[in-house]
């Protein structure tokens, strides 16, 4: 049975220092998000998708599903308060044979096909997992300005989307997370918490988040270099 993906997109973008959704800024003149939907349209392995957004960015989002000419659904779901809240309200809109769901930050715009039939391989055979890379600097702990700690960086992975997840293993974590008030910044760590495991899967080293100006300028270069 095919994956399903959900794209949370509900955030403002105040780090990129403008007045509107990030994913709407263009990059190589297409927007942001556009970049992120082909590359999850191109994926073998996805069958169906659903952006979770505020309401006010319906129509510009509506806008760039007509312009992918695409035969996979692409449905709009209504964004929390919280990247928590916006996943939970996309699992409940999940169509009712889905049974694994990857989640992937809209801001990841360089995430590649192959990435996502990666991981959804992955996930037959797991009940959760986050894509990663191997962490290449020396981390320091800091207490102050005062460095407290080095560990060992042959344990530290730096933490990517797409993370991915049995439907129903992910529906009761969120449910226990707003039962206990529970709020963590990924569903990863809601499996963590509940005790399920999460593994690794390979992520890629140009799947950065577009969260800055100079995220961005990178993000061109990336592009123009695959081109």
């Amino acid at each position: 049975m095919a994956c399903h993906l959900l794209i949370p997109a509900a955030g403002s973008g105040k780090r990129m220092g403008g007045d509107r959704n990030k994913l709407l800024i263009p990059l190589l003149e297409k927007p942001i998000l556009q970049w992120t939907l082909e590359a999850a349209i191109a994926s073998e392995a996805i069958a169906w998708i659903g952006v979770m957004a505020q309401p006010h960015d319906y129509p510009e989002f509506q806008k760039i599903f007509n312009r992918l000419h695409t035969t996979k659904p692409i449905r709009l779901i209504q964004g929390g308060a919280t990247r928590q809240a916006s996943v939970f309200n996309g699992l409940k809109a999940l169509p009712t044979e889905g049974e694994r769901v990857l989640i992937h930050d809209g801001a990841r715009c360089l995430a590649t096909p192959e990435l996502f039939d990666r991981c959804d391989a992955s996930l037959q055979t797991m009940p959760g997992f986050i894509a990663a890379v191997p962490v290449k600097d020396t981390i320091k702990i800091v207490n102050g300005k005062t460095i407290v700690d080095t560990p060992d960086r042959d344990r530290l992975w730096a933490a990517q989307t797409p993370q991915g997840f049995q439907v129903d293993l992910l529906k009761n974590a969120h449910l226990k997370a707003m039962e206990l008030g529970w709020e963590v910044t990924d569903d990863a760590a809601l499996f963590e918490k509940v005790g399920l495991p999460v593994q690794i899967v390979m992520g890629e080293e140009t799947n950065l988040k577009v969260t800055t100006p100079q995220d961005l300028a990178i993000a061109e270069f990336i592009l123009k270099s695959r081109s």
